[in-house]
């Protein structure tokens, strides 16, 4: 998260069933960790993302990571599905 502008996003899950996987944790110093910013579950065939991350803020202001994440975020629906 180097380098991203204001917060790093907001309207993070508290609480999600356990069906989810929560891919990142993060935290400001002296805070615990909240996990519930970056979250998925396959769904049918398909793929749910929930992101409560600052993307709108990130991408216009040309944030090389939040590029990175976004562009991963988004080839997710061509990894390997449980069958």
């Amino acid at each position: 998260f180097k380098g991203w502008v204001q917060e790093r996003g907001l309207y993070f899950w508290t609480q999600f069933d356990p069906k989810y996987t929560a891919l990142l944790a993060m935290h400001d110093p002296g805070e615990p960790d909240l996990d519930g910013g970056l979250v998925y579950v396959h769904y049918g065939k398909g793929t749910y993302i929930y992101t409560g991350l600052a993307f709108f803020r990130q991408l216009p202001d040309g944030v090389p990571g939040a590029y990175r994440l976004f562009v991963n975020l988004l080839a997710a629906s061509r990894a390997s599905k449980p069958e």
